[in-house]
Order: C-alpha cells, then structure tokens, then sequence
C-alpha cells in the first residue's frame, strides 16, 4: 500500500515528543480531553464486546492497535483494561518516550515506528479494536489511510476514530483559540484545510469498507475547564465509532 504519511506532520510531533507526559505541557489539551475520550471508548468496545466494565481486567483477550499512539496515553489505560495492545507511531522518537514511560508504569505494551500502511504489508495479524485518535486530519490520503485501519480489523471488530470539524467555529477554537489565544498547542500544529466534517468522515469511513454505527461531540466548558460528552454539538471535536461486516 502507499504510504499516507505526511513528512511535514510528522516533524511537528517529533519535536514535541519528550513532552507526552507533562500536564501541563504542549499535550495539555489532550490530558485534559483524555477522560472524556477513554469513556466513550470504553463504553463502545464493551457495548460491542459485552464486556463489564466493572471487572478487574474487562478487556482480556481483546487485541487493540493505538495508532498515533503518541507517548502511551491511551494505550496505557487500555493494558490496564487487560487488553493486548500494540502501539504504533509514525514519529519514531515518540517510542522510546512510550516505552520507558510504560515500563516505569509496570506495563508490557508492544510500541513500534511504523504505520497503519506498513503493519498491513507485512501481513499482522487482525486486531478486535483501532484506536485511531486524532490521526485522520493529520495524514496525505484520508481514504486510504482508513482503507488500512479497516483491513487491519478482524472481520466484527470495532473501530473509534476522532478528529476536528471544518467550519469557522472550529478555525477559532482548534486555530486560533488552541494555538494563538491559549498557546495549549505549538502554531501550525493543525491546518484548517484538512479538518474533516462529520458527513465527510462518514463518507469516508464507509467507503473504506466499514460500517458507521455512532458519533458524538467532545465539547469543551470554559468554566468548568473540562470536556463533555454531547450527542447534539459535533461543531469541533468530535468522535464515531464503526464496525467491519462480518465475513458473509
């Protein structure tokens, strides 16, 4: 498969990656997203995988590829779960971050440099979850960059995918507000150009062979500080959830 790697995005994580742990940070506004991500994705994979998330280890026997993983931040609380998770990252120096940070942590989670194109040429095996968070709006060729997150699914496995809304709302909070206003990200993090709408991302996913079964919006409280989940407000940060056919 060609790669859908975009050089230029990825330098921009590679000079952030020593960063992935700090709170307070140039990943602050992950941190703080965080919580509100982890529920919904634990909410879906045990809704889809009739797991009770009231148990030690909910998740054991489920495999689950974090692509983008960054510096482990979901990939952590998922080998908490019980999952077996690998971890995937095209900016290579996120890795060793990830690594370190998982083994002082007391976890095994298997974190490679490579890509979503490049676990499929080498035939890995499929995984039950996609973990693929905040990636979309960040790669050459959105469509193909699903088409391989799909083929990397078992036949009924489940796919979380997130990304930011195109719209002027989206341009002032995600560009200037993040970037210019709070400085919670370094300027040029994101392109506007490349934001996706929810229709879009719809259209994508189900034209790269997946079927498309849930959305919500993470909204932001200003006076709260914190995020939400919200089935009505998908204007900037928003998040769908879809699953592969079953083999007929």
């Amino acid at each position: 498969m060609t790669s859908t790697i975009d050089p230029a995005e990825i330098e921009k994580f590679q000079a952030m990656a020593a960063e992935w742990w700090d709170p307070s940070g140039k990943f602050k506004p992950l941190h703080m997203l965080n919580p509100c991500r982890l529920d919904y994705i634990t909410t879906q994979i045990a809704g889809e995988f009739d797991r009770d998330l009231t148990a030690d280890r909910p998740f054991d026997g489920l495999r689950i590829l974090d692509i983008g993983c960054g510096g482990g931040l979901l990939a952590e609380p998922m080998a908490r779960l019980g999952a077996d998770v690998v971890g995937v990252d095209a900016a290579e120096r996120n890795i060793p971050v990830a690594q370190a940070h998982a083994a002082q942590s007391g976890l095994d989670i298997d974190y490679r440099h490579t890509s979503a194109e490049a676990l499929v040429e080498t035939g890995e095996a499929p995984f039950d979850v996609v973990l693929n968070m905040e990636v979309v709006e960040h790669v050459a060729d959105p469509l193909a960059y699903l088409t391989a997150c799909q083929r990397l699914l078992r036949p009924g496995g489940l796919m979380i995918c997130s990304t930011i809304n195109r719209n002027p709302k989206s341009y002032v909070m995600a560009i200037i507000g993040a970037e210019h206003v709070m400085r919670w990200l370094p300027k040029g993090t994101h392109e506007w150009s490349k934001f996706i709408t929810p229709d879009e991302l719809y259209d994508l996913i189900g034209r790269a062979g997946l079927t498309p079964v849930d959305r919500m919006g993470f909204v932001f409280n200003p006076v709260a500080w914190s995020w939400r989940l919200s089935d009505r407000d998908l204007s900037v940060n928003y998040v769908t959830a879809s699953t592969k056919p079953q083999t007929p």
